[in-house]
């Protein structure tokens, strides 16, 4: 008799009791008749931080996680105690999904694709010419490469830490001919001409809460993403709701970060829509 395929995964990340990633990835692995736990790892519970990712990924391994998922603040701090990095994680810079293999950490990065996703399907015809992205960190990145890969022209990013800001610019420009991505400087003037808002900052989450841009500077003419889904409301998307913006939630980033997430820890394909439908039912 064949035995039961199991997998134990978790999340590393502060602040994220309120994480719907463990049922998804448990919901959907009961639907496939796999035994599958997983963990919230939160430094802000367990009084850690970044700096104490080593002793996580080595625990982690000793107690025979499969793998891990990572988010903010640490999805670029994981990358120089991993071995191995997927083409995809290489090129953005960041990690959010870690696979122990033969002894070896693996990472991955499904935060590109996930965002990706969601763009198509619930912004896929809008105007792409000129966008403003908030933030420059882990998820920044992967967001940056998915927007100039879904057909933005010109991306002008806005961080509090220029110099991070820089790099992204700097790997993008790399990756991308006709070097279209830019380090922000006016935040009131790109916002004036842009066709699309996106916030890949924490700003807006339960834990911190508030919006990424002053809101007098938001107007009708632009489409406003956000990447936080919990709440799946920000204080962003409201305002810019109440201008007529179109808007996109966080949602749909998170549940095809975790389609592919499930499907590196586990080996079995996911059913995308089944997910979809089990985020929908814990959001509601």
């Amino acid at each position: 008799m064949s035995k039961t395929p199991s997998i134990l995964a978790g999340l590393i990340g502060a602040g994220i009791q309120a994480s719907l990633t463990p049922s998804m990835h448990e919901q959907e692995g009961d639907a496939q008749g796999i035994r599958y736990l997983y963990r919230l790892i939160d430094l802000d519970m367990l009084k850690l931080d970044s700096n104490n990712l080593e002793e996580l990924l080595v625990a982690a391994e000793r107690t025979g996680f499969t793998g891990l998922n990572i988010t903010f603040p640490c999805k670029q701090a994981v990358i120089p105690l991993l071995d191995e990095l997927s083409p995809e994680a290489s090129g953005i810079g960041a990690v959010n999904t870690v696979v122990f293999k033969d002894g070896r950490r693996i990472g991955h990065n499904t935060d590109c694709l996930g965002f990706a996703e969601g763009l198509r399907r619930g912004l896929g015809d809008v105007g792409k010419g000129r966008v403003v992205q908030m933030g420059a960190g882990g998820a920044g990145a992967a967001v940056a490469h998915a927007l100039l890969k879904e057909g933005v022209r010109q991306l002008q990013i806005f961080d509090v830490d220029a110099e991070r800001a820089r790099g992204l610019v700097n790997n993008l420009n790399q990756h991308f001919n006709g070097s279209p991505a830019q380090v922000g400087l006016d935040l009131a003037t790109a916002l004036a001409s842009a066709d699309g808002l996106v916030n890949t900052t924490p700003m807006g989450m339960a834990k911190l809460p508030g919006m990424p841009v002053p809101k007098a500077l938001l107007h009708g003419g632009l489409w406003v993403a956000e990447i936080v889904y919990f709440p799946l409301e920000t204080e962003l998307l409201r305002e810019a709701r109440s201008l007529g913006c179109r808007t996109l939630d966080g949602g749909n980033m998170a549940v095809f970060q975790a389609v592919k997430a499930f499907e590196l820890f586990s080996g079995a394909s996911a059913d995308a829509r089944r997910m979809l439908d089990h985020f929908s039912r814990l959001t509601a």
